[in-house]
């Protein structure tokens, strides 16, 4: 279920000082997009999630950050790449667009694997179907 359209337009006008922002389906909720395909942050049960990683996540943390989790049957798996954005930043443009620009170097990490994975699926496919 795509996060409310309010919740995406406020996340919009957090992080407009970054670029344009475009908006996909995620697992449940809402991926947000900057240079068409990098997703830095998503919108999942009404939280706004950052990318992070090793890198990233300590600052995060100090933040008060908590990670993406959910429930599975043998426990609750924790995701510490999608960080909750600091409530300190849920109304301040310059905060939130400080983490956005944290956010970035570990979803363009993220894009980067799924751009090559893509290319050698396709070569994969292209080498395939030549007689």
């Amino acid at each position: 279920m795509p996060a409310p359209a309010e919740l995406i337009a406020h996340a919009r006008d957090l992080f407009a000082d970054i670029g344009e922002i475009t908006v996909g389906g995620l697992f449940g909720g809402s991926a947000l997009y900057v240079e068409g395909d990098v997703m830095f942050a998503c919108i999942i049960g009404g939280t706004i999630y950052m990318k992070s990683d090793e890198t990233t996540v300590e600052a995060f943390v100090d933040a008060g950050s908590e990670p993406f989790t959910y429930p599975k049957k043998d426990g609750e798996t924790v995701v510490t790449s999608l960080m909750s954005l600091p409530e300190s930043a849920s109304d301040d443009p310059d905060e939130a667009r400080d983490w956005a620009r944290l956010s970035y170097a570990p979803a363009l990490k993220a894009t980067e694997k799924k751009r090559i994975a893509k290319a050698k699926k396709a070569a994969r496919k292209q080498k395939a179907d030549k007689p």
